[in-house]
């Protein structure tokens, strides 16, 4: 029956997962979806992450020189504020699934990230709006846009293609590849020309362009309005998940015994998936097992006959709610990747700051621009990655993918700990020839090493990204609930927005650990008598202790989508039932 549906759907011409054009009509596959319309979305991301690599890359630079804050209070204000900008991705995501939707939510917070750009160029170039103030509020308005903007889009640009057509389910996949080389297109730029006019011309058009580029984003955005599918919103899903939990509570003493004889709630309009004319409807599974006892009727659900209460939930309900839980555990592990990941726009970019920066004798290069090579390093190697390394995988492991979602995250984690140690070994070389030309109490002297020695680290940190940031895209955005996508991209920025909060708090804890004794200090304003090595060695020991939790948790975690065509041998141990009616 379902393959004649699926079939029917095919030959009217129709998609099949129940998307809707803008005007809540039924779409056709051949005039929407696809490429066609996540290029544009491609597009807009690439002016997005130019115009905030505009404001984040040099804010550490901004702060110290021109705010004339210390170094260590820069860093923790950089972190804290890029923390904030990807925590509020929850919120756009609660928004976009329970109320506007993906579309309106994307179009409502870029007008909101444009006002907040424009702000801060006003703010770098009026006297009367230059006040730390001012200056904090509008880039707070700025993460509040970016909020809305980050995770709905990336949503919308995999919704614009068909989980159930095999041929979209694939470039479904290498959409996440080529959607982080346009993330890193626009960061290239912002890290690169960017810096160089804050640097040299000014920060007022440094910070500008930036808010003319969020404009063209709109407008981009906008123009492929007619390519675009839509997926309906599905109500909040955090009232789903308190629902269950009240359920359960309610239930607490009742046996779950009952669930052996199928006395659970199964109304059939809640037990199921919407897909167009498809249903899909999960079983009971193994995994969280007192959840289940919000799915038992007792004699007080039976005379009510409904499941429309918050003492009773469908298998459906309770399964989304494992599905979320399941997740946590390898979310908590990947969160000192995130803190080693905020380093790169804080103490790198201060360690290049007093190195040798020029390129022949007159041209010197911006100390944030080295934040290109990572970008550079992953233009460079996710089209090899998807066009090489996937297929050459698939042949030796029989998945779709090459390797799972979570070998690949973890593969990341190995060479984020390569690129720490590497950033410390660099770090007690730089450390020793400002001794050797006595320039340890001289913090605004040049010492006289190539600030390209500090590539290493950048490089690795890209390839890095390759494996673990897209990775954990792709893996939060598949294994959340159907009607919770979009939180799962906000789920997975979380990741690097407490990440930044950690690494705040880390810096926080050492200094005050540090200072205890004079002269041992890690962090100071003079960079030369500082112990930056330490804070990387530090790092790198945290993640090595991480990875091999990770590694425990990978190991007992249990995929979903049993159903999907990718081979199940590699990627999943136990995978939940899925059954289609």
């Amino acid at each position: 029956m379902d393959e004649l549906i699926s079939t029917d759907a095919l030959l009217g011409g129709f998609v099949g997962d129940g998307s809707v054009n803008i005007h809540g009509r039924s779409v056709k596959r051949a005039h929407t979806g696809r490429w066609k319309a996540s290029l544009f979305i491609i597009g807009v991301e690439i002016a997005e992450r130019l115009a905030y690599a505009g404001i984040l890359a040099n804010l550490v630079i901004y702060l110290t020189d021109v705010k004339h804050e210390s170094t260590a209070a820069a860093a923790t204000n950089v972190n804290v504020w890029n923390g904030v900008a990807s925590m509020l991705p929850f919120v756009g995501a609660f928004v976009a699934d329970s109320y506007l939707g993906r579309y309106w939510t994307i179009t409502l917070s870029s007008v909101i990230y444009l006002m907040g750009l424009i702000l801060v160029t006003l703010s770098a170039s009026l006297r009367s709006l230059n006040g730390i103030g001012i200056f904090f509020f509008s880039i707070y308005l700025v993460a509040l846009g970016q909020g809305g903007h980050k995770p709905c889009l990336e949503a919308f640009g995999a919704d614009q293609f068909e989980e159930n057509d095999p041929v979209e389910k694939k470039h479904k996949s290498s959409f996440f590849n080529y959607w982080y080389c346009g993330i890193c297109i626009g960061t290239l730029i912002g890290v690169t020309v960017l810096s160089y006019i804050q640097d040299d011309v000014g920060w007022g058009l440094g910070f500008g362009i930036p808010a003319v580029t969020m404009a063209i984003a709109l407008l981009i955005f906008l123009c492929g309005t007619r390519f675009y599918r839509h997926k309906l919103p599905s109500g909040s899903p955090l009232t789903r998940i308190i629902h269950v939990f009240v359920a359960m509570f309610h239930k607490w003493n009742v046996s779950t015994s009952h669930q052996e004889k199928r006395k659970v709630a199964a109304a059939p309009e809640r037990e199921v998936l919407e897909f167009g004319s498809r249903r899909r409807q999960y079983l009971l599974t193994n995994q969280f097992r007192f959840l289940d006892k919000a799915t038992v009727e007792d004699e007080l659900d039976y005379e009510c006959k409904t499941t429309r209460n918050w003492r009773l939930c469908t298998v459906q309900e309770v399964e989304e709610v494992k599905a979320v839980l399941g997740l946590t555990p390898i979310w908590m592990t990947c969160l000192i990747f995130g803190v080693v990941f905020a380093q790169s726009s804080t103490f790198f970019t201060k360690q290049g700051a007093t190195m040798d920066r020029k390129i022949g004798k007159h041209f010197e290069i911006p100390a944030a621009s080295l934040q290109c090579f990572i970008s550079l390093t992953l233009i460079l190697l996710l089209p090899i990655y998807d066009r090489i390394f996937v297929p050459i995988a698939r042949n030796l492991t029989g998945n779709e993918r090459g390797i799972t979602f979570l070998q690949r995250i973890g593969t990341g984690m190995v060479i984020s700990i390569l690129s720490m140690i590497v950033a410390a070994l660099t770090e007690i070389r730089r450390i020793k020839v400002a001794k050797e030309n006595g320039l340890i109490d001289m913090p605004n002297a040049t010492i006289p090493l190539s600030v390209f020695l500090l590539l290493p680290q950048y490089i690795l940190f890209g390839i890095a990204d390759v494996f673990t940031m897209v990775g954990m895209q792709e893996y939060f955005y598949d294994q959340m609930p159907d009607t919770m996508k979009t939180l799962g991209i906000a789920v997975y920025l979380s990741v690097l927005g407490i990440g930044n909060f950690l690494s705040s708090i880390l810096i926080s804890v050492t200094e005050k650990l540090s200072c205890r004794n004079k002269g041992s200090c890690w962090f100071v304003d003079n960079l030369n008598k500082a112990h930056l090595d330490y804070y990387y060695w530090l790092l790198a020991s945290l993640s090595a202790i991480n990875f091999c939790i990770y590694i425990f948790l990978a190991n007992c975690y249990k995929y979903k989508n049993a159903q999907n065509n990718f081979s199940d041998q590699g990627e999943s141990c136990s995978p939940r039932t899925l059954l289609a009616s």
